[in-house]
């Protein structure tokens, strides 16, 4: 490995430690979906079709997280909102990609 590779590795991990740790990396950009605030979680399942408990089953989480979800007790995070955000727009893609019904 050259010192400039070497040099680039170590920068960047530095950077990633530091943002992990909270703090500000100049130049760094987050992509994230829609804020889970903006998810109409209920709405997106009842799209679905499925019952809280079939719905939640479907997406592997307790049915009281969808219920604190639903109730705004609670907030989806990290993966969960990933799922939700591509749910939003089409409310089969579990079943399509997951269980193979279409």
């Amino acid at each position: 490995m050259t010192d400039d590779a070497f040099e680039t590795i170590m920068s960047a991990l530095s950077q990633a430690a530091a943002h992990a740790r909270g703090e500000d990396v100049p130049g760094l950009v987050v992509h994230a979906p829609r804020v889970a605030a903006d998810l109409d979680v209920a709405a997106i399942r009842r799209r679905t079709g499925a019952s809280q408990a079939r719905f939640a089953q479907s997406i592997g989480i307790a049915v009281s997280t969808l219920r604190n979800w639903e109730q705004g007790r609670r907030r989806p995070e990290g993966p969960a909102r990933v799922l939700l955000a591509l749910l939003d727009p089409n409310p089969r893609v579990v079943q399509e990609l997951l269980v193979g019904e279409g």
